[in-house]
């Protein structure tokens, strides 16, 4: 009989160890779930501020040519209209993505990546362009964000190691963050597609609910640009649309504007 005793008292203590061993293994689990969970949550939030509209970056005050194209005839209302834009996201694509990826990829080659970018700008109102809002970024980045690497890029515009663009910038700043180089490409092409979606309401191309719409029929495009342009490395990055830059040229030219490109 005691002996029966003893052998149920170790089961049982054996059994409580086991509990308490699969208890712990499940908080554990439980803790490294809701870490990554609040991980994500922060990701989220910071992606969801960099694309508001307040973020000040300057981006209103450009529209990438899509004025001066306007005001000469190039482009009407309605389709014309939206394969324009189209045309602007396969161009941001296979050019301004590819330095976004490579500054997000090896953020310590920014000023490698910060020089081709501003010697492949073939006209100097979207390099212009290019460098206020990489200096407006860099500038709302750094006292926004209470990072190193934030006011280390600001140091290195003032000091003139650095022009300022905004792709490689941005790519670098986003791998500070914690951003992935997709993140980070989707980023831009969200706020460059709304960007000029807000400049053609300006204008009077469309209306504001119009405007919505085209954005979310875009959308699957977009996201296919963001695919292509990951699996394009930067020295096959180019101007896929030859007539769009020249656009952007003219910006100066035109009688009165709007905007700054």
């Amino acid at each position: 009989m005691p002996m029966m005793a003893a052998a149920r008292f170790l089961a049982y203590r054996g059994g409580n160890a086991v509990c308490r061993y699969n208890l712990r293994k499940s908080n554990r689990r439980t803790v490294l779930q809701l870490s990554q969970m609040m991980q994500n949550s922060t990701r989220e939030w910071l992606i969801y501020q960099l694309t508001d509209s307040s973020f000040p970056t300057g981006g209103f005050a450009h529209s990438a040519g899509l004025e001066a194209a306007w005001q000469i005839g190039a482009i009407s209302a309605g389709q014309s209209f939206e394969d324009y834009l189209a045309t602007q996201l396969r161009q941001f694509s296979r050019f301004v993505l590819p330095f976004v990826i490579a500054a997000n990829r090896s953020p310590d080659r920014i000023v490698e990546f910060d020089s081709v970018c501003g010697a492949m700008l073939s006209n100097h109102v979207a390099r212009r362009a290019s460098i206020a809002q990489g200096q407006a970024f860099a500038l709302a980045a750094s006292r926004t964000f209470q990072l190193e690497a934030m006011p280390e890029l600001s140091r290195q515009i003032k000091d003139r190691k650095l022009e300022g663009h905004f792709a490689p910038l941005f790519g670098a700043s986003c791998a500070a963050l914690g951003l992935s180089e997709t993140e980070a490409a989707r980023v831009v092409l969200f706020t460059s597609l709304r960007g000029l979606i807000s400049a053609a309401v300006r204008l009077g191309i469309v209306g504001p609910l119009e405007a919505q719409a085209i954005q979310w029929r875009l959308s699957a495009d977009a996201e296919s640009c963001v695919a292509d342009a990951l699996k394009i490395s930067l020295d096959d990055a180019a101007q896929t649309a030859p007539l769009l830059d020249l656009f952007q040229g003219m910006q100066d030219r035109l009688y009165s504007r709007l905007f700054q490109s």
